[in-house]
């Protein structure tokens, strides 16, 4: 998001706040409540090039979010109770479900503090070649390069490119660009393309992955209490829209079978990586209900309603923008009064017509 779309998105939530919509919509809209998508906690950092910011909240800041949600009679619950309270009927009270996706070691530092301490549950959504040391945090890598270098040569599309990134703003646009390329790459290509560029300009992008990331003995410790969910998140985290279908469907299922190995229970909940529009498609929707998981959660923004008016295995997410502080943009986002209604699924619509 560029900065004056995220002032204008502010400013149109802050006014929704002062028009008391949050107060009018009603259960067609606000449904039975929502899910929150976090990512990194951890106390703000000094640097004017920052281009995750958005993917990150302070422990403070999610001190703040408990609190508010307490205070506004919201229920915090787990994934299970959010898959029941999707298909069964309204009840008085809203619900929020916390979830953190990526496993980075700042959950377990900054957030699981936190958390604990008001006795909250969440979910954390696991790809499981972090952990075991295999994985690729490319966006991190493509980050801490484009951070210390004034000019960025790489090769794209078979060809040899140059950038002259001096300023801040172009150092933000040429992230942005190369994030987006990156995404459409597969893995191979992609891991090609980090690998090239992290050895061009000496980042040890092995170093960076492990020690952004939990591993499985900070794992072992939430998954021993009965408050955390421990979900999946594939194997590598790849954008499964990149992928052939045998492919996807096999970070799916052995995404979930090392989680359960693992931590020697069943593992039911699942987070398409990334989660966007543009990362996964219907067919995976499909694969995730195959697998096994009984739930499947996006990053596509929307309210959960009751009496399966959602698809579990299309669950909608708020992903919480860390640049925006305010908690009374979070009430209007939670009223639901800023999505559209959502139709019934096509189980429900069948059950109708029956």
């Amino acid at each position: 998001m560029s900065s004056d779309n995220h002032f204008l998105t502010s400013l149109r939530l802050e006014l929704a706040w002062l028009s008391g919509r949050h107060w009018l919509s009603g259960r067609g809209s606000g449904g039975a409540g929502v899910v929150l998508r976090f990512e990194r906690v951890r106390p703000r950092r000094a640097g004017r090039f920052q281009p995750l910011r958005s993917h990150e909240i302070t422990p403070k800041f999610l001190d703040r979010t408990i609190r508010a949600l307490r205070r506004w009679k919201f229920d915090i619950v787990s994934m299970d109770e959010v898959c029941h309270r999707a298909v069964t009927s309204p009840t008085p009270r809203r619900f929020v479900c916390l979830t953190f996706d990526g496993g980075y070691k700042d959950l377990i530092a900054s957030a699981y503090p936190v958390l604990s301490r008001y006795g909250v549950p969440f979910t954390v959504y696991l790809p499981t070649a972090f952990p075991d040391r295999l994985g690729e945090a490319w966006w991190l890598a493509l980050e801490a390069v484009i951070a210390r270098e004034s000019r960025i040569s790489l090769v794209m599309d078979r060809q040899e490119r140059h950038f002259e990134v001096a300023g801040r703003a172009e150092k933000y646009q040429l992230y942005a660009f190369l994030w987006g390329w990156m995404r459409t790459l597969p893995p191979p290509d992609l891991s090609a393309a980090i690998n090239d560029l992290c050895k061009r300009y000496s980042v040890n992008l092995a170093t960076l992955s492990r020690e952004a990331v939990m591993d499985w003995e900070d794992l072992a410790r939430l998954a021993a209490d009965p408050l955390v969910t421990i979900g999946n998140a594939t194997v590598n985290y790849p954008v499964l829209s990149n992928l052939k279908d045998a492919d996807a469907q096999r970070e799916m299922t052995m995404g979930r079978a090392v989680a359960q190995t693992a931590f020697r229970r069943e593992v039911g909940h699942f987070a398409y990586p990334f989660g966007d529009r543009a990362a996964f498609a219907r067919k995976h929707v499909q694969m995730a209900e195959e697998a096994g998981f009984v739930s499947a959660a996006s990053a596509l923004a929307g309210v959960v309603h009751a009496e399966g008016r959602t698809n579990l295995h299309a669950l909608p997410r708020l992903s919480w923008d860390g640049r925006q502080r305010s908690l009374r943009v979070m009430r209007v986002l939670l009223s639901g009064a800023a999505f559209a209604p959502v139709a019934p699924t096509r189980s429900k619509v069948r059950d109708e017509a029956n």
